[in-house]
């Protein structure tokens, strides 16, 4: 096996700018392999565009290996032609078939020594190990286009094993002199083969050269397109937009403008290529079968609509899918009826949509079943979908798909009360958004994370990861995660008590018509915003939400959403009215799985029951309240139940495993205390976990503050200590 090491080369590496945008980091340190100093000269040389993520970042440090071809032209021709075979063996196409080239050629490796002084490369048992990719890349582009040639004929003569037909393949048109239709031919079925098997990076890599040998012009057009879609799929999105950019398949463009650029103009170019599938036949971005192809683009279609929180266009989509005697994802029908108030229609709809959720199948329909699952209120059978969704994707080879899953998986973790395992999980999601150039699904993301730190109590980390979202979201006419955003901040502001700040960026959430926000997210903050409301005394216009809210709840029978509306009209009443509407709305949260929202609205209950002097009761209404926001990490709400409980005389127990680190910290404190005590610096810590070292700084004095300790010697001793 040959693999290659990327060693810290000179006495520092550069450092990227602070200014650069995090996806833009996390690509250009990709693009780099690691190298920070091929990292710093590809991010000087970005323009405004590349900067913000819209066009494709540069693909080789020109300085950088203008010194590394100059290195190894210096080497003996022996030496040279032996690093040449190793780096066609590895670039760009991993075929490891280096030591039975050499022994078929009876070659001499006695040169790699050489190499090995030079500090190039050295030879192991399992083939040559190059000093980085860059060294590899320089020995491969500094030889003759002849050496070249032989050593991809000696390659595929020697690959003859099983499965190893594509890579064959490939040797094969990499030797080819000029344009084949045979050999594109045999290119484009290896890709098939690898396509098949999910290895999509190399059935890239063969279309690609297919593309090349191909004579014909609109042949070399189609196969560029196929092949920016497999670069897509494997995560490769830098590359996708090179290759897409020389054909003129507006499916593929909206595609990546929906993940990367504007949600509107991803739209507009997603309708119109289902409407021309459907017209002309078929294309290569999803499927040979034009109807399905359509379908495909409307489900993105639809996505598109979603992030950008204008619901009208849901209805648009759903006109062209009726002209074309198409029968939409129901994720559209049933957002289009909403739209309109046709809510019986719209829970048909997203009901059937939300049961085609069993194991595989399609992940864009899964995830449209998870959608669908989270419009209904029903977050188990949402979670169903989305993890089956992520688990398709990761099985047929398409990574770029799973943190897509994740965006709507953390809606269903928020709402069970499982912040701490979704945060880790969301944020890994994440790095895998930011690195495979998914930049608005990124986005999406930071404001789940938002969300979850309002829940924790991490008050700088959510106004951090709300900030970040909100200023690219409302830049790229994103909706849905700007509105996310202020419901986080929200909830955090309801959380500590800040009732008028809650209640002032909750009424632009819950409000009606343009501008208002999100439809969904307005259905997730109007209850937040009834409570608000009450708590400020101005009930006028969340009597109106509330009443739009009740109407969707009873509509769709949701038990935590019927719990909820009985929630906010306990709220919105007095007396002994209250107090049964509380009980039925507890006796609703019984039948659902909002468990964090039953103990708020045990909170709030204990609440009434002590102004009403039922004491006992208020009691032990408060003390379950206050076990499970303890269960759940959530300090705020759990300080709130402990005031509640001392106003009654109640004596209150200190913070429940004072001693445990759990209890003591939040869990991005936990996190940071963890990483700083293996020896991570501050600047390593912000960027595992995509925040910035300032706020890293202030959790650090958090984590000794609350810890009564001084040095990062004492957490180290700490922690080794449990």
């Amino acid at each position: 096996m040959v693999t290659s090491v990327n060693p810290v080369r000179g006495p520092a590496q550069p450092e990227l700018g602070p200014s650069l945008p995090e996806g833009v980091r996390v690509r250009i340190l990709r693009t780099a392999h690691g190298d920070r100093r091929a990292a710093a000269e590809l991010a000087s040389a970005l323009t405004e565009r590349q900067l913000t993520g819209l066009d494709p970042l540069p693909s080789q440090p020109p300085v950088l290996l203008r010194a590394y071809r100059q290195e190894v032209r210096a080497l003996p021709d022996a030496t040279r032609r032996l690093l040449l075979l190793a780096a066609a063996d590895q670039y760009p196409v991993d075929t490891h078939a280096f030591l039975r080239a050499v022994t078929a050629a009876r070659l001499d490796t006695r040169p790699l020594v050489t190499a090995e002084v030079a500090g190039v490369a050295h030879a192991t048992a399992g083939g040559v190990v190059f000093r980085d990719p860059w060294t590899r890349i320089a020995a491969y582009e500094t030889a003759s286009v002849t050496d070249r040639r032989a050593v991809h004929l000696l390659l595929a003569r020697v690959l003859r094993g099983e499965g190893e037909s594509p890579r064959r393949s490939w040797h094969r048109g990499a030797a080819a002199l000029g344009p084949s239709r045979r050999l594109a031919a045999e290119l484009r079925a290896a890709a098939h083969t690898a396509r098949t098997a999910g290895d999509h990076a190399l059935a890239c890599a063969l279309v690609e050269r297919a593309a090349a040998l191909s004579p014909e012009p609109s042949e070399r057009a189609r196969l560029l397109a196929r092949a920016a879609a497999d670069a897509w799929r494997s995560g490769d999105a830098d590359r996708a937009r090179r290759l897409v950019a020389a054909t003129d398949d507006d499916a593929l463009g909206g595609l990546l403008a929906l993940r990367a650029g504007n949600a509107t103009d991803a739209f507009d170019a997603l309708l119109t290529a289902a409407a021309r599938y459907a017209d002309d036949g078929p294309g290569p971005a999803r499927t040979d079968h034009p109807q399905h192809a359509a379908v495909h683009l409307l489900a993105r279609a639809t996505e598109a609509a979603i992030y950008t929180g204008d619901l009208r266009r849901c209805r648009e989509a759903a006109a062209v899918a009726d002209r074309l005697g198409i029968v939409p994802p129901g994720t559209l029908g049933g957002l289009a009826a909403a739209f309109e108030g046709r809510y019986d229609d719209a829970r048909d709809l997203l009901k059937a949509a939300a049961g085609r959720c069993g194991p595989g199948g399609d992940p864009t329909l899964l995830i449209h079943s998870g959608i669908a699952a989270l419009m209904l209120g029903d977050h188990t059978a949402a979670a169903t979908a989305t993890v089956r969704a992520a688990a398709s994707a990761r099985a047929g080879g398409d990574g770029i798909t799973v943190p897509q899953a994740m965006e709507f998986r953390a809606y269903a973790d928020f709402w069970t009360g499982r912040p701490r395992a979704a945060e880790a999980a969301t944020l890994e999601a994440l790095r895998q958004a930011y690195t495979t150039g998914q930049d608005n699904g990124a986005c999406h993301l930071q404001a789940a994370l938002a969300m979850f730190a309002a829940i924790t109590g991490d008050e700088d980390v959510c106004r951090e990861r709300a900030e970040a979202a909100r200023s690219y979201a409302l830049a790229r006419g994103l909706g849905l995660p700007a509105a996310l955003a202020l419901f986080a901040l929200a909830f955090l502001d309801l959380s500590a008590g800040r009732f008028a700040a809650s209640a002032a960026r909750l009424r632009a959430l819950a409000g009606f018509g343009p501008g208002h926000g999100h439809r969904a997210i307005r259905h997730i903050a109007t209850p937040h915003y009834v409570e608000a409301a009450v708590r400020t005394g101005d009930t006028r216009v969340a009597r109106a939400a509330h009443a739009d809210y009740d109407h969707w709840a009873r509509t769709v029978r949701s038990p935590d959403d019927l719990a909820l509306s009985a929630r906010c009209r306990a709220l919105l009443a007095s007396g002994a009215e209250a107090v049964e509407h509380y009980r039925t709305a507890l006796d609703l949260h019984a039948s659902g799985t909002r468990d964090f929202e039953r103990a708020r609205t045990e909170l709030l209950f204990g609440g009434a029951l002590r102004r009403l002097r039922h004491r006992t009761e208020a009691r032990d209404r408060l003390h379950s309240a206050l076990e499970a926001f303890e269960h759940f990490g959530s300090p705020q709400c759990a300080a709130a139940a402990r005031t509640e409980l001392r106003v009654l005389g109640e004596p209150v127990s200190p913070v429940r495993g004072a001693d445990d680190l759990v209890a003591r910290l939040t869990a991005q404190q936990l996190m940071v205390a963890r990483m700083a005590a293996d020896g991570a610096t501050n600047r390593e810590i912000a960027a595992r976990l995509l925040l910035s070292p300032r706020t890293i700084d202030h959790h650090l004095r958090g984590v000794f503050a609350r810890l009564g300790i001084r040095s990062r010697i004492e957490l180290v001793r700490l922690l080794g200590e449990r």
